[in-house]
């Protein structure tokens, strides 16, 4: 069939099928798996796009079942297992390596082998049971989904088809300093816009408690939310035992909230699969622009924490393919892991922290089930366009420490173009890479650059994490387990401040 003013070319992938999943279960003896989790989401998302038998000896071919790589479970093959549980069949069984831009990835790389590839189906899910995993190994119990899967299909250890690339994520001398946790980088990226923007570390607090107070409004009006509850600003950035502060400058609030039991599941189709099932034209939503690009792998290489080039470069590009500007998109959920992922995302699209900036209400309310967060995303992007067919969603995807970026823009009418898809990594490779400097060479004055402070649990300043510039602009890793030095940077502003680094990169007080 060739496009024309009242047709849809067959090839064009749309989306008919979305489904989330909350277990908020306190008895472990009826605690779902996650894999139990992601077939009860794949199971409703074909309910939601209204076809039955699907990937059955009697029904219609699935071309692809993918999952987002989970941390609670052991499954070596979880696409596979959760085909056995449910009785269907795929020729692929697909497996992502770590990423909150996965599932978005996954859309994409979907969209572009329903257009080019000949593929007419494909099963998109991910899941998490870690609050149960974490409940259960805290009362020493091994709940049977916790133990080593062999492969509910009956074949031991076979590997899943690997679906996207596995970045690098940590240059040799972050490691040896042992900064690798998003709760120490992310408050970085925050120490350092603050600087930037001269904001007292009060009026900051202010700032960004504020921020984050409206996506929990917008989390208490989502049925899907984990956490459907408004906080104040002030509850949010005062420190209590429930709230207590993790990385300075962010509160428990203001962390991704991992502690979920959550899935969901998509299915994507061409239209011509979607006519010869019967799936009902309002259930389709058209994804009309894609990329997908990722900053210098190491945060060591990047020119400046205030800065996130690879989301601006791909969130340009993806409303060019989309022939919209970003005031035109409607419905916006943009990574909200910590705030300064938001703050950084925002800024690089040039999209107004004023404007609403998610549909779930983040990962601190809505749910933030690791890799998976952006299923659900993608999902309500769904709901809410079908509910407002005129409008246009877009939906940014982060995976590492504002590293991997996927972009979708999606809406109810088909693209005039058809779908459209780029990757401009070669832009963003060509940006310089800042040198960095072993803790040996760093040894003498340096001047800080961005920093976070590590608390124990009991609320109290532990260990120093910082970033410094020295001289001849290489950048260089500082750390301290000075606990006066570390409650004083929580008081005081620090970026750009000089210090003096010991031969290991401790920093001398």
């Amino acid at each position: 069939m060739t496009s024309g003013p009242n047709t849809i070319d067959p090839r064009t992938p749309i989306l008919v099928g979305q489904a989330q999943v909350a277990q908020h279960i306190d008895d472990l003896n009826n605690a779902a798996g996650p894999l139990e989790l992601m077939s009860r989401a794949v199971t409703q998302a074909f309910d939601d796009a209204g076809v039955i038998n699907v990937g059955t000896k009697n029904g219609s071919h699935i071309d692809a079942l993918r999952v987002v790589r989970s941390l609670s479970t052991k499954s070596v093959n979880p696409a596979q297992d959760i085909a056995a549980m449910l009785g269907i069949s795929a020729n692929e069984y697909g497996l992502t390596p770590h990423g909150g831009n996965m599932p978005q990835y996954l859309v994409n790389a979907a969209a572009l082998q329903i257009r080019d590839g000949g593929a007419q189906l494909i099963v998109l899910t991910g899941g998490e049971s870690f609050r149960s995993r974490r409940r259960a190994r805290a009362a020493q119990v091994t709940l049977p989904w916790m133990q080593e899967q062999v492969g509910q299909a009956g074949q031991v250890g076979q590997a899943p088809t690997a679906v996207g690339e596995d970045l690098a994520m940590w240059h040799e001398i972050e490691l040896a300093h042992k900064i690798m946790l998003p709760i120490e980088i992310y408050p970085m990226f925050e120490t350092a816009l603050r600087h930037r923007d001269k904001r007292s570390v009060a009026d900051h607090q202010k700032y960004i408690s504020e921020l984050w107070s409206r996506l929990s409004d917008v989390a208490k009006a989502n049925p899907h939310a984990w956490i459907q509850q408004s906080y104040t600003a002030q509850a949010i950035r005062t420190p209590t035992p429930d709230n207590r502060m993790i990385g300075f400058p962010y509160t428990k609030l203001m962390n991704s909230n991992n502690d979920v039991d959550m899935a969901a599941a998509l299915v994507m189709c061409s239209v011509e699969r979607a006519e010869s099932l019967g799936i009902a034209r309002d259930k389709w939503i058209f994804l009309h622009a894609a990329t997908d690009c990722h900053e210098h792998n190491f945060v060591s290489h990047r020119h400046t924490f205030t800065d996130t080039p690879a989301i601006r470069i791909g969130g340009q590009r993806v409303l060019a393919l989309a022939e919209k500007s970003i005031d035109e998109i409607e419905n916006l959920d943009l990574y909200s892991c910590f705030p300064s992922a938001v703050q950084l995302g925002a800024e690089s699209l040039g999209v107004s922290l004023d404007r609403q900036l998610t549909c779930t209400g983040g990962l601190s309310f809505a749910g933030g089930p690791f890799n998976n967060y952006v299923m659900h995303a993608i999902a309500t992007t769904m709901t809410t366009l079908r509910e407002n067919p005129t409008e246009t969603g877009l939906v940014w995807a982060n995976g590492g420490f504002a590293t991997k970026h996927s972009f979708g823009v999606y809406a109810t009418t088909p693209p005039r173009h058809g779908f459209r898809h780029e990757s401009p990594q070669n832009e963003v490779d060509a940006l310089p890479r800042r040198a960095v400097a072993t803790a040996l060479e760093a040894k003498g004055a340096a001047t800080v650059e961005a920093y976070s402070v590590m608390h124990d649990r009991d609320g109290a300043a532990e260990k120093v994490r910082a970033a410094v510039l020295l001289a001849d602009g290489r950048r260089a890793w500082a750390t301290s387990d000075n606990t006066q030095l570390g409650t004083d940077m929580c008081d005081n502003e620090w970026v750009g401040k000089t210090v003096t680094l010991d031969e290991t990169g401790d920093i001398s007080v």
